[in-house]
């Protein structure tokens, strides 16, 4: 049966973008932070240009394939644990249809349904998916909230890079002795953009998400300045 329009097409819900859209947005910060930090801490131990330049170029390279590498890594793992348990329950429905009946029938009387409407959707939804019903209601499985390695992999790498680039070329443009503070200030400001941005994909108060990405960066590069400080040494 084909979809017809939304009840109330004016309201716009963003959960489909939670997948990438969390990739994205860790990625980012990542780049930021990371690289900046990264930079402040050599700039406090070493504060010549092309030393600076080297970090934070390498820490880009590293950060950006990490970054890929353990969302790939991480998401994959994730839709293994979803297809085993979609198999288990694939194999579940063959041997046991009455059983897995019965299972929705509880969880749709947990849900607030008298037992007679309860076994009636079961068996109506049975009839129609067996296996969707219960990837969807017992497992609390669904296409939207499916895990996506490549996805998840793509946008964490693209905007580590991106993000990572943006202390990286203030580190650059920064006058002699003022590398720390040039891009301290710009991360800051880009943390508040990023934090901003963030919410705005996902239909969230962007107050909350800029204050929380800015005092968790700022703490990260203080540390950061603070060790290199101290030792002298790249952190």
């Amino acid at each position: 049966m084909a979809n017809g329009p939304p009840a109330h097409p004016e309201m716009r819900h963003y959960v489909n973008r939670s997948g990438w859209l969390r990739a994205a947005v860790l990625g980012a910060n990542d780049g930021i932070v990371s690289t900046s930090a990264l930079i402040v801490g050599v700039a406090a131990a070493e504060p010549e240009a092309k030393t600076v330049f080297l970090a934070g170029f390498a820490g880009l390279v590293a950060g950006a394939m990490s970054m890929s590498a353990g969302e790939y890594v991480s998401v994959s793992s994730q839709s293994d644990i979803e297809k085993a348990d979609i198999a288990r329950e694939t194999k579940s429905l063959e041997q046991n249809p009455e059983t897995e009946i019965n299972e929705l029938v509880q969880i749709y009387e947990e849900r607030g349904l008298s037992a007679q409407t309860a076994r009636t959707v079961a068996l109506e939804l049975t009839e129609h998916d067996a296996l969707g019903a219960h990837v969807r209601d017992e497992l609390g499985l669904s296409e939207v909230l499916s895990a996506r390695p490549f996805e998840a992999a793509l946008a964490s790498g693209v905007t580590f890079s991106v993000a990572a680039a943006v202390p990286l070329v203030a580190a650059v443009l920064a006058p002699a002795g003022s590398i720390i503070t040039v891009v301290l200030a710009v991360t800051v400001l880009a943390l508040v953009v990023l934090g901003a941005l963030g919410a705005y994909a996902g239909g969230a108060p962007k107050g909350p998400a800029m204050l929380r990405v800015v005092v968790w960066g700022i703490f990260a590069m203080a540390v950061s300045a603070l060790l290199g400080r101290l030792f002298g040494v790249v952190v």
